[in-house]
């Protein structure tokens, strides 16, 4: 069968990269054309119709800038699919665009189906309509995905989380405590505080200096920071200057430097969930503009009670979350005195983590997703 599938940013192209693996698996004649990057290529075999590095635009202001180029990505997709006329239409998050193709599909009469669902709950709720209209079926990687689709009349199915996956197989290859410290230059008498900081610039030097300090005031402990893999090691010099300390950052190793550590200092979002699979304690940790202002916009706008994965998850606060103003270094190091130490707080936080990875399950998402659609597609030739 002919597979087409569109992943706008590096996360999708990972897991585009694992579907393509799983449907190849079940489908030996599976072809494939793609909007994605360098990874689901080298799953494939062919170069994407179009790189993601040429889609992946954040914020009004920035798509408003690139529009022309960003609707010229558009119809050429829309060419590719009218032309090659694929069997399915395979959908990994990024809904702005996503949705519009879904659309289109319907029209050619190609069923769409969505790996990774566009985080309605949370805002933006009027997706849904296009949604339960466009899409034939959708895969959910969040367990309570499945009980607030069905509150809107929509069936959705659980096929379990990457992450979990993901941390399993990078745990095959960790090293003992030692080891690791003796290969990345670390003291192997001070126990660690890891320090990921987040992938983006502007997280970086945001977030970074509030975390340095807090660690600071812990000098038993060393810390290391998780590097990100298109982050140069100048900006994270730059950030530490004015702290007058230097940091070693570890490229590669973000899995393994958090299994190591006593206590994770992490930015909100996925990173969030890989130390708590991982099993570390952990503070979330997102400044950005530190506004109070900001944080009442946002907490009108958002329709959640948490914003990091591990309480959303489990709807409880498994972590804690320091938002915007909330933010500080003494917020911080609150939090992180206390895990550092066999704590109620620290006990509580790893009971809580026991109970995400029972709500996670072990399912393969990839293998369960491709198996989903080539029996849709088999049902319905």
């Amino acid at each position: 069968m002919k597979y087409f599938i569109i992943a706008g940013e590096a996360s999708g192209d990972i897991h585009g990269a694992s579907l393509i693996e799983a449907l190849k698996r079940q489908d030996s004649n599976a072809q494939f054309q793609f909007l994605g990057g360098d990874m689901m290529a080298a799953q494939a075999g062919v170069q994407p119709l179009i790189h993601y590095r040429d889609m992946a635009y954040m914020g009004v202001l920035e798509v408003l800038k690139h529009l022309p180029t960003i609707l010229g990505i558009m119809r050429t997709a829309k060419q590719a699919i009218a032309d090659g006329r694929p069997d399915a239409i395979i959908l990994i998050d990024y809904p702005s665009f996503n949705l519009k193709i879904a659309k289109y599909a319907q029209g050619l009469g190609i069923p769409c189906f969505y790996f990774i669902a566009p985080k309605v709950w949370a805002w933006k709720e009027r997706r849904l309509k296009d949604i339960k209209r466009y899409i034939t079926r959708l895969f959910s990687i969040l367990p309570f995905e499945k009980e607030y689709f069905r509150k809107h009349d929509y069936e959705v199915e659980y096929v379990g989380n990457p992450t979990v996956k993901e941390i399993a197989e990078a745990a095959e290859k960790f090293t003992h405590f030692n080891t690791f410290v003796a290969e990345n230059g670390l003291d192997d008498e001070r126990p660690i505080i890891a320090l990921a900081p987040g992938s983006r610039r502007r997280e970086i030097r945001d977030n970074l200096p509030i975390m340095v300090e807090a660690a600071l005031r812990h000098p038993e402990y060393q810390m290391a920071i998780a590097g990100a893999p298109s982050t140069a090691q100048h900006l994270y010099d730059e950030v530490l200057e004015p702290l007058g300390v230097k940091v070693p950052v570890l490229y590669g190793k973000s899995f393994e430097l958090v299994h190591h550590a006593r206590v994770a200092l992490v930015t909100s979002g996925t990173a969030t969930l890989e130390a708590a699979i991982i099993g570390t304690p952990q503070v979330a940790c997102y400044r950005a503009y530190g506004s109070k202002v900001v944080y009442d916009i946002y907490k009108n706008i958002l329709k959640i009670k948490y914003v990091t994965l591990p309480n959303l998850i489990t709807d409880s606060p498994v972590i804690p979350e320091l938002l915007l103003h909330l933010c500080t270094v003494d917020s911080v190091d609150a939090h992180l005195t206390a895990l550092l130490q066999d704590s109620t707080e620290r006990q509580r936080m790893l009971d809580g983590y026991s109970r995400l990875k029972q709500m996670l399950t072990d399912k393969d998402c990839t293998t369960c997703t491709a198996q989903g659609i080539i029996e849709y597609l088999n049902a319905h030739k």
